[in-house]
């Protein structure tokens, strides 16, 4: 039996799509249920929660009653909006899916449009707050012409619009058939249960006002070379991710869906990594999205401000700087993979390479014309000051590692672009700053990694100073500018990668060999998407043109039906694991692609970082500003 298979709620991972507004996501199933979604923020509790269980645990399904339907669903152009189309033994029907932009409410609309003959559609409402913790009180509200129902537990309310639900079981459910022509629109808005219900929605203007702010968004966005549909379809979820207000870019759009189903490597991603956030900025830059750039960085301005000794790995979508990690134990978890959590404990972690993504995506962001204020700068100055009295110290990896602290090679050679990119800084843009020491200090961590990172037994650099273990962020090493892609040193450590790391048919990559026993856990993972796409990546800027491509073709081939790549995949299945959609895979999609393209001599429009062996001199290649660049 598969482990999907469990006899609970049947969905997999890759079976869903995702809606949003920019302020919070849901996620439709293929079979036309709505079975998680967190209003009215990413990371709010759930009001639908039956990704991690069953139907109990709350869920919004609508398909025609009959069984033998079938199904064909895609984004309607280059928007958020889902449609599904639903083919029945008496006609077809087309239900259209979305989250309204601009409403500034948090809605689901679900609308259904006869398309051929007749078919019977039925609903059933299952509404249970935070998290499944709370039944709601329910009842019905205003009267036959315009029928609703409303249910509120404790802070939180939701008004349902649309055709009469009727009450079974714990559950309501409505039923209507829908004829050639016929138009049925149902509308859930969630609103803070002291406040009146919102007025109604306008469905045909919403729907028309959010299509056209999607396209809008992707329209001035030039894409080359073959992976065209995958990297605008990135964009779009990296941008869905980015919360309207604050700017802050979400990691996932979900909590708990395993890395290992059935253990316990199951993680709430619902927050904004600075490292994850800084690497989505960088694609995004990469396109010529500089109010996007110039947006992030204000969150970030403000989610950092204050003593660097205080500047965490991730963060609230807000700024938030408390995230508990909890159990939950009414939920079972998906694939009963538990414990299922909400928050975060890694967010107490040091995790030193932060500090060179921060500073590198600012520095990409000033490449952008950004312009840099006096408050912008000190702060950075103020990041690198506490690098320099801190970047001796080991620290928990880029993997979140939860054994003890080590001198990871990564986050040594993040260290590395964080005086790097100060000293260009002050070189490039004449800002002010100790040049001298911040180029004396460059210079002391590269040789600290060439001594202590470097394993020339296996002519390759190490995962950390006390091992012979590769890891798969030893592939950025390049795309930082520590060494060009095609230097001994690096294809040396590619080759080690490729015999410790790829595994299956198609050679995924694994992000390190949980079998070692560093991180801290039982149980095992599967090829971590970011780490397969960073090999890409690596293959294009060598020359290796023809295994970049063969490699992307795979990857870019276990995105689902509307391009949505989760965290990992099973390569004995192909089935998607860990949390969806992945901001982290979808960014490196886009600088995947970017370097094929780059490779195969299309205009990219993307800054390449390059560094000579001698100590960091770079230069760049990039593009102009977001309606001129081609990209």
């Amino acid at each position: 039996m598969a482990w999907f298979d469990r006899g609970m709620h049947s969905a997999r991972i890759e079976d869903h799509a995702l809606i949003g507004d920019t302020y919070t996501a849901a996620l439709v199933t293929r079979d036309g249920t709505v079975d998680w979604a967190c209003l009215p923020r990413f990371d709010s509790p759930s009001t639908f929660a039956a990704l991690l269980g069953s139907a109990e645990h709350g869920g919004w399904s609508l398909r025609p009653t009959d069984p033998e339907a079938t199904v064909h669903r895609r984004y309607v152009g280059d928007s958020l909006v889902l449609s599904t189309v639903w083919t029945t033994s008496t006609g077809v029907v087309e239900v259209t899916d979305f989250m309204p932009m601009g409403a500034h409410r948090a809605s689901i609309v679900r609308r259904v449009r006869g398309l051929r003959g007749e078919v019977e559609v039925e609903q059933v409402l299952t509404i249970r707050f935070d998290y499944a913790r709370a039944m709601p009180w329910v009842r019905q509200i205003g009267g036959d012409e315009a029928p609703a129902l409303l249910a509120t537990a404790g802070p939180g309310s939701v008004v349902v619009r649309g055709p009469r639900f009727r009450s079974h079981d714990r559950h309501h459910r409505a039923t209507a058939t829908v004829r050639d022509g016929e138009v049925l629109d149902t509308v859930l808005t969630w609103y803070p249960s002291h406040r009146e219900p919102p007025e109604p929605l306008d469905v045909t203007a919403a729907l028309h006002r959010t299509t056209r702010w999607w396209e809008d968004w992707m329209t001035p966005v030039r894409t080359h070379g073959r992976y065209v549909d995958a990297t605008r379809r990135s964009l779009l979820l990296l941008r869905a991710m980015t919360h309207g207000e604050t700017g802050g870019v979400v990691a996932a759009a979900t909590t708990s869906l395993p890395e290992d189903p059935g253990g316990e490597r199951n993680w709430d991603y619902r927050y904004v990594w600075l490292r994850d956030a800084s690497l989505a900025l960088a694609s995004l830059i990469a396109h010529g999205y500089r109010d996007e750039a110039a947006h992030w960085r204000g969150w970030l301005l403000r989610a950092i401000a204050g003593d660097p000794a205080d500047v965490q790995i991730m963060y609230g979508v807000a700024g938030e700087r408390d995230l508990p990690e909890r159990t939950l134990d009414e939920l079972p978890g998906y694939a009963h993979s538990t414990p299922v959590r909400i928050g975060n404990g890694a967010y107490t972690q040091y995790q030193g390479d932060v500090f060179g993504e921060v500073l590198a995506a600012l520095h990409d962001a000033r490449e952008l014309g950004v312009e840099e204020n006096a408050d912008s700068w000190a702060l950075q100055r103020a990041l690198l000051g506490y690098v320099e009295e801190h970047w001796q110290e080991p620290d928990n990896g880029i993997w979140e590692m939860r054994g003890p602290r080590r001198h990871f090679t990564h986050s040594r050679a993040m260290i590395w672009a964080a005086f790097d990119r100060g000293v260009a800084a002050v070189e490039e843009f004449g800002l002010e700053g100790p040049i001298d020491r911040w180029r004396t200090l460059r210079e002391q961590v590269r040789a600290e990694i060439e001594e202590h990172g470097w394993n020339p037994e296996r002519n390759s650099y190490r995962q950390h100073y006390d091992t012979d273990e590769v890891d798969a962020s030893l592939l950025v090493l390049p795309q930082i500018g520590y060494v060009p892609a095609d230097d001994p040193r690096m294809t040396g450590t590619v080759a080690a990668i490729e015999h410790d790391l790829r595994t299956g048919e198609d050679g995924l990559v694994l992000r390190y060999r949980t079998e070692a026993g560093f991180d801290g856990l039982s149980g095992s993972e599967h090829p971590f998407l970011a780490c397969s796409f960073w090999l890409v990546e690596q293959y294009a800027a060598s020359g290796r043109i023809e295994d970049a491509e063969r490699l992307m073709d795979v990857l870019v081939g276990f995105a689902n039906d509307v391009g949505m790549l989760s965290e990992e995949i099973d390569v004995a299945t192909g089935h998607h694991i860990g949390n969806t959609p992945q901001a982290l895979s979808h960014l490196t999609l886009v600088s995947a692609a970017d370097a094929i393209a780059r490779a195969r001599g299309a205009s990219a429009g993307h800054r390449t970082r390059l560094a000579v062996h001698d100590g960091g001199t770079r230069s760049w290649t990039g593009e102009g500003e977001r309606a001129g660049t081609a990209s």
